[in-house]
């Protein structure tokens, strides 16, 4: 009776196949961990963190891998042609589902990426120099209109969110701003610090410039003013009906195995749920944002939609 209980038991573990074995083994080895954004920004800085929590929850280092430019895009490009085995995951940023209206790419950044999880957002804003004579939003819009195209403005690269929150706010305005596209935080930072750029329109990487009496925020892009500048108004205040905070999370190559996706997704919301990771989270005003693999697709879906029209009504749509 022992014994056909035991032949039972292991043609049962056969029948669930190599798929169910693979993942019962994942990860064997590190896992690669790709993030749209330099070294030393906000986005380095959480994921890291979240990133150190996963592995121990994994029993397998999650290594993280910058790659920087084309406005957050590469590492979702660097999953079309990585192995879908799971050891290969990326950031995707909202700039991903502009790609294919703005740029001629041969894959489908919703049907292409297996969407794991998605863990954040930006909390943005637009800053000036201390020293600079802008001292208001009103002051902005005052020079702008007077000194058409002559106020610069610095982002984290072209097509990204906050370069075109700004498009959208000079469209509204009837303003002729100069746009200026960086590699990510740390670089613009350094810009507008060096006087290279008038303002800046960034995620909360620019927090610490602030508190250190570098930098002014001029407004803030979410529902509601930050805590940590509770002086700085919303657009939504400013008459401007826009809110930003460009959700983001985790994707890997398409084909990857349904149980690996699950693993990964299982460490990854585990990880999210450390102090650690909401204390890191917290230096810029952001606030883990969860979805699940399903909740995560249909926003890809969604987001991909909408995207399309904001290209679009901007103007910024390639050329058929």
């Amino acid at each position: 009776m022992q014994r056909r209980s035991l032949l039972k038991l292991a043609g049962s573990t056969l029948a669930l196949g190599p798929l169910a074995a693979h993942a019962q083994a994942f990860p064997a080895r590190p896992v690669k961990l790709i993030i749209a954004f330099p070294a030393g920004g906000p986005t380095d800085i959480t994921m890291r963190q979240l990133a150190d929590n996963a592995g121990k929850i994994l029993g397998q280092p999650v290594i993280v891998e910058n790659k920087p430019g084309a406005g957050g895009t590469l590492p979702a490009q660097a999953l079309q042609s990585s192995a879908a085995d799971g050891y290969t995951v990326a950031q995707i940023p909202l700039g991903v589902f502009r790609m294919p209206y703005t740029t001629k790419i041969n894959w489908d950044p919703v049907k292409d990426i297996s969407y794991v999880i998605n863990v954040t957002g930006y909390a943005f804003g637009l800053v000036v120099p201390s020293s600079s004579p802008i001292k208001t939003w009103a002051d902005f819009v005052a020079y702008a209109k007077a000194n058409p195209g002559k106020l610069t403005f610095g982002s984290t690269g072209t097509l990204t969110s906050p370069h075109l929150t700004m498009e959208q706010v000079a469209q509204k305005l009837g303003l002729e701003l100069t746009h200026v596209p960086y590699k990510g935080s740390a670089d613009l930072m350094q810009a507008v610090l060096g006087g290279h750029v008038m303002a800046a329109a960034d995620s909360t990487g620019f927090a610490p410039q602030v508190e250190s009496g570098k930098l002014r925020v001029l407004n803030t892009w979410g529902e509601q003013r930050l805590a940590k500048f509770p002086d700085a108004p919303t657009l939504k205040e400013l008459g401007l009906d826009l809110v930003q905070n460009s959700p983001f999370g985790i994707g890997a190559p398409r084909g990857t195995p349904p149980e690996v996706v699950k693993r990964l997704h299982d460490a990854f919301k585990k990880a999210m749920e450390e102090p650690s990771y909401v204390q890191a989270l917290g230096r810029y005003d952001m606030l883990p944002n969860y979805m699940d693999s399903t909740q995560y697709q249909k926003f890809a879906q969604d987001t991909f939609s909408r995207e399309k029209a904001l290209i679009e009504k901007l103007g910024l749509n390639k050329p058929s």
